[in-house]
């Protein structure tokens, strides 16, 4: 098999095992994340993950958890084909030769790449993602909550987008605050990734690294990821829940601001523990999976 087909199929194979562990608590991180600001006096809805969690089991049942998986789990393929992919060419270029190790700085250089390639693919799955994740929340804001849950499932919220929101520029909002995301993100992940790796190898060759030791860098990459670019990703999701016809943010940097504003920097840290709390476990299953894949094809 080419490069490109191993990218493919080995980063298929990781993108799905790290959606499976990972999409329950991207669930509660997205419904902390946009649940509204509380009037003066008044609890939040959720007073934390673990409340979240609770309520969204007694409202929904255990498959509330995995709402809005269907959207990422069907274009796993295609986003992980392009992250790898496209971080598997751009070594190839780096490279003084073929099979020479890169240095931690060109890994730096191949995830940034790779992010800018996937937030195209990003964006309008996290739209629908975020907007099947948040309905919950969002039903209770205030005397509009009967309209807030409108979404019957991954492709009527594509329809409602594609129909009432301006087309297929619709899908695309938050392009700028997920590129933000995913260009400094993976830049870090690949990074630390690499780092990693070469000193639990003691050296540049890490081919022969076990299992325990990919699990230990991938986890802690993944970690690195949510940790240097979470403000970034509370603006996306706020942005992509906003109602269409009453917007409460002009932008990004609108949204930034009246965070910043309502609720501190606080309110730019919203769901964070969840955010940490998946990246490691997900993080680790996808480059386990990943290396392991890549691999056993030779």
């Amino acid at each position: 098999m080419g490069d490109v087909a191993k990218d493919l199929a080995a980063g298929t194979v990781g993108g799905a095992a790290q959606l499976i562990c990972g999409h329950p608590f991207d669930t509660i991180k997205v419904k902390l994340q946009s649940q509204p600001a509380p009037l003066p006096g008044q609890p939040p809805k959720f007073s934390g993950a673990i409340d979240a969690v609770k309520q969204t089991i007694a409202a929904e049942g255990p498959r509330g958890l995995y709402k809005g998986m269907g959207a990422p789990l069907a274009t796993v393929a295609a986003f992980n084909a392009v992250l790898f992919t496209v971080r598997g060419q751009m070594e190839g270029l780096l490279r003084s030769s073929p099979g020479t190790p890169l240095t931690v700085s060109q890994q730096v250089v191949c995830g940034a790449g790779a992010g800018v390639a996937v937030s195209f693919l990003a964006c309008p799955t996290e739209l629908i993602k975020c907007r099947l994740q948040a309905q919950s929340a969002l039903a209770t804001a205030g005397p509009d909550a009967a309209i807030a849950v409108k979404y019957g499932g991954p492709m009527d919220v594509a329809r409602h987008v594609l129909h009432s929101e301006g087309g297929a520029r619709g899908l695309f909002k938050g392009l700028f605050p997920t590129m933000a995301r995913e260009v400094p993100g993976n830049a870090a992940m690949f990074g630390v990734y690499e780092a990693l790796k070469q000193y639990l190898a003691g050296g540049k060759d890490t081919s022969s690294l076990g299992r325990g030791s990919l699990i230990i860098a991938g986890g802690l990459a993944g970690a690195s990821f949510w940790f240097s670019v979470y403000p970034t990703d509370v603006v996306k999701s706020v942005l992509q829940v906003d109602d269409y016809k009453n917007p409460k943010y002009s932008g990004s940097i609108d949204a930034f601001r009246k965070i910043l504003k309502a609720e501190g920097v606080k309110g730019l840290y919203k769901g964070f523990g969840p955010a940490m709390a998946r990246s490691v476990p997900a993080n680790a299953a996808c480059f386990l999976a990943y290396e392991v894949t890549r691999s056993s094809l030779g």
